[in-house]
């Protein structure tokens, strides 16, 4: 019975979370989306896997599938904590393995957040709407007084929706399609294949992922605070 309850509330909270960012986004749009931030954080593998679509192989009737190279979990990875807004990628941050993101270390990326906004005479007499990830670092204390120091206007993301954070279901997806199958022998060229994908997206592609928000906020209100597939 309590965990119907906890996940009737987690439904609810989804969707009530989901109905004010929609309200936030629809009260001026276009000014929201050029005002609009997100981070989120991904690990890079050095032996990304493939996706199911690229592991496929066509075989002769009556052979076996060729035998592939496992990926090897405890190879090489870094973290890479990005940020980007409408217009691309603003910067991203990575962490070798083996180390943490700490509420001190989050806090220090905002501030290099804000000294790379204050490049940009336009951006910066904009207050700026941030969406960050959910977890415990970015939601902790120092970290969110930061956020208040800057006066960004912090978007309420629900907790545990990977489904309602634009990169989890636009931005990484098409970067582990772009990375999966490769191998990088070490993090400096993990780092630059990264780089050189998002250097070559468009414009529009950031703008997309903010303008697919939308969609994803308002699925959630009509299945009623149920997970977003698409």
């Amino acid at each position: 019975m309590g965990a119907m309850l906890d996940h009737s509330r987690s439904k609810s909270t989804r969707m009530k979370i989901s109905e004010q960012c929609l309200e936030r986004f629809n009260k001026n749009k276009t000014d929201f989306v050029h005002r609009f931030i997100t981070m989120d954080e991904t690990c890079i593998h050095h032996y990304p896997p493939e996706s199911k679509q690229q592991s496929k192989q066509w075989t002769e009737a009556g052979c076996s599938a060729p035998k592939k190279t496992r990926w090897v979990p405890s190879a090489g990875k870094v973290m890479a904590s990005v940020f980007c807004d409408a217009e691309g990628i603003l910067f991203i941050d990575y962490v070798e393995k083996g180390k943490t993101i700490t509420r001190e270390y989050y806090s220090n990326l905002l501030t290099r957040l804000d000294e790379k906004i204050c490049k940009d005479l336009v951006c910066k007499r904009k207050k700026i709407i941030f969406y960050q990830e959910n977890a415990p670092t970015h939601k902790s204390v120092l970290p969110m007084g930061k956020l208040r120091e800057l006066h960004y206007e912090l978007l309420e993301h629900p907790p545990y929706s990977p489904d309602l954070a634009p990169s989890a279901f636009y931005l990484f997806p098409k970067l582990g399609l772009f990375l999966a199958g490769w191998r990088f022998s070490s993090n400096q060229k993990a780092i630059a294949a990264v780089e050189g994908y998002f250097a070559d997206l468009t414009k529009n592609h950031y703008r997309d992922e903010i303008m697919a928000l939308e969609h994803c906020w308002n699925k959630c209100i009509n299945l009623k605070g149920d997970y977003v597939e698409k």
